[in-house]
Formats: C-alpha cells, structure tokens, sequence
C-alpha cells in the first residue's frame, strides 16, 4: 500500500507537537509494508506539480490512500483530489478551537470560524484519527460527520536514550540547583503559562522552561508579559538542540495546561522517570492514574502543595518516576504503528 502522508508546511511544524506526532507516525511506519509518500505533489513541490498539471500529466502523485496532518489549503487540496479519485482519505485531528485558543495574538477570537472549519473539513474523510477518547468527544460534540478512532502519539524511546547523561552539562548552562521544576515545549498560555510562573513566585524553587516563545507580533500579550519580566527563579530558555538536556536537568516535570488532547511532552518525561504534575485535566484521566504515575491538580494551592510533597519525600519522587515509566512504555512506536496499519486496512478493506 502507498500512502501519501502529508504533513502540509512541514517545515515550519517541526518543533510543534504536530511535527513530533508524525515523525512519530512515520518512523512507526518504517517497519511495516506501507509505502510512504511525504509529498503528494508531483515533482515534490506545488510548483513543479503546477508544471506538470499545464502539461496534462497531472499534479498528483500515484497514492493509495491519503492521510493529512493538518488542515491547510494543501490538505483541502489532497482531500478534494482523493474525493474526486475514489481515494481513501484519513485525516488526523491535531487540531481542535479548543487547543488553538490561548496560543497566539487573536487564537481565542477565532474559535466558533475554527470550529466550523474543522467540523466542515474532519467530515470529508472517511476515517478521522485523533489522539484521544477525549479528542473524539470533542469532535462528535461539533459534530464531525466520520467515523473517529483515537490513536496515540506515542513516544519515540530510542531518542530519548542517554539522557542523563547531560544533567550536569545543562543544569551548569542554565544554572540551576536542588529539585528543579520543568516544562518543556512552546511557551503558550495554553500550556499553563501564568499558573508555571504564579508557583514560581510562591516557591523557592529554580523553575526552568525549556522551548521556543514569539517575541513578534503574533505573540500574545501574556506570553511577552513572562518572557520579558519572568520571576527570579525562572528561566525561559527559548529553543534547545536536545531536548534529552531538558529531561536531564529537571527533577519533577510541572504541566498546568488548560486544554490538551494528549501531550506528548508528557509521555516523554514519563519515559525519562520524572515524577509529573498535571492539571487534572479528562484527558490526562484517560491516561494516568493520580497517585501511581503522576499527581494531579486543580488549584495552584494544590500544586504548590504537590512540588512541595514531592520535595520533602525523594521515595515519592522515585516511586511516580518508575510507574510513570512503565505507563509511557506501553505507547511505544510498535502499538503506533500497529494501530495506523489497522486503520488503514479499515478505510482500504484489504
């Protein structure tokens, strides 16, 4: 089978959670029968597929099945030609309004538009995958018009090896001492921005926020608000090369973000035995177990008091990390990529 798996501005997505989950996909996939094919445009670029189409041989490469990451112009376009072409089409829900909001300058005000975009668009496929039970509530709740089948991201173990190797290396470059708290990805107040830097204020503890934050004109104003004037004991490190260093300095992996469909930042400090804490969120629920491989909260009195248990109780610590260790290992790349062939066997009918 030859599968056309498009992730539409690649590029510009590799440091996303987007481009972490179909590197993810596509490695699952290496090991498998399926054929990929990244680009489904003939010649590899819209532009050479525009030369090709004003000759009369098409734009479109030869594909059996599309599967599109995200939800552009160049994914309406590969649906509409699979639609046109008898094609099974799969489109993967990275994207709800509900995770969009909070992101940048204006990402909450085009929630309702975005919404009905994405209910007109996850309608046209014939399978919908999305990353949780939580994410399929979301969408039937729109509602989508497609069969939905949630499917991990997974966590790619190989490229977390030797991490703690670097723990002195990077706690050195960004001076950091005792249980340091951590995240790790883009600095958006989705992800628990203001509540990450509140805690650090009512604790002596050295914060460290390991990712990438917009300093531009798309950056939302909390966002340059913490960058610009971030308290004593945080540091923003903007991007890192190995995000193994991030995993190595950190102690206790913090993680009050408001809206998730499934965090796969969270799987990767788990995989690294960190002890986590989360905003008791549904879809952390569906995964973790409050207690056994991570703590979760809903007030920032309850996360002060949670960093503050996991600091006076190093067995706590040790105990969260194995558990959670044991918890990422069952979404390794093997169940990815076992789960995407079954569901395109299930589109296909092969």
């Amino acid at each position: 089978m030859r599968v056309c798996h498009y992730l539409e501005l690649e590029s510009p997505l590799a440091r996303s959670g987007i481009g972490t989950s179909v590197a993810h996909q596509r490695k699952a996939l290496a090991d498998t029968d399926v054929e990929l094919l990244v680009s489904p445009w003939r010649g590899g670029t819209p532009g050479r597929a525009l030369s090709h189409a004003l000759v009369g041989d098409g734009a479109f490469d030869e594909f059996d099945l599309a599967h599109c990451n995200v939800v552009g112009p160049g994914s309406v376009a590969v649906a509409r030609h699979a639609r046109r072409n008898d094609l099974p089409l799969v489109l993967h829900a990275h994207v709800t309004s509900e995770d969009f909001a909070e992101s940048f300058r204006g990402s909450t005000a085009v929630g309702p538009p975005l919404r009905r975009y994405l209910r007109w668009f996850y309608s046209r496929a014939d399978l919908v995958l999305c990353p949780s039970e939580y994410t399929k509530r979301v969408l039937e709740s729109y509602p989508v018009d497609a069969p939905i089948r949630p499917i991990s991201n997974g966590v790619d173990l190989e490229s977390l090896a030797g991490f703690e190797a670097l723990r002195g290396e990077y706690r050195a470059r960004y001076d950091l001492e005792g249980m340091v708290v951590f995240a790790l990805g883009n600095v958006f107040e989705r992800k628990g921005l203001t509540d990450f830097c509140r805690l650090a204020e009512a604790t002596d503890y050295d914060f460290a926020w390991f990712g990438t934050y917009d300093t531009g004109p798309q950056a939302s104003p909390t966002v340059r608000r913490w960058t610009r004037d971030p308290p004593e004991n945080v540091t923003f490190t903007g991007w890192v090369d190995d995000k193994r260093g991030a995993f190595a300095a950190g102690d206790v992996f913090c993680f009050p973000a408001k809206v998730e469909n499934q965090g796969i930042v969270v799987l990767e400090a788990m995989a690294c035995g960190k002890a986590v804490v989360l905003r008791d969120l549904p879809v952390f629920r569906e995964f973790y177990t409050d207690g056994e491989d991570c703590l979760l909260c809903e007030t920032r009195a309850e996360f002060r008091a949670a960093l503050d248990r996991l600091a006076s109780d190093p067995d706590l610590r040790e105990r969260l990390g194995e558990n959670a260790r044991e918890t990422a290992a069952e979404h390794g790349l093997d169940r990815v990529g076992e789960e995407l062939t079954a569901a395109y066997r299930r589109v296909t009918n092969d």
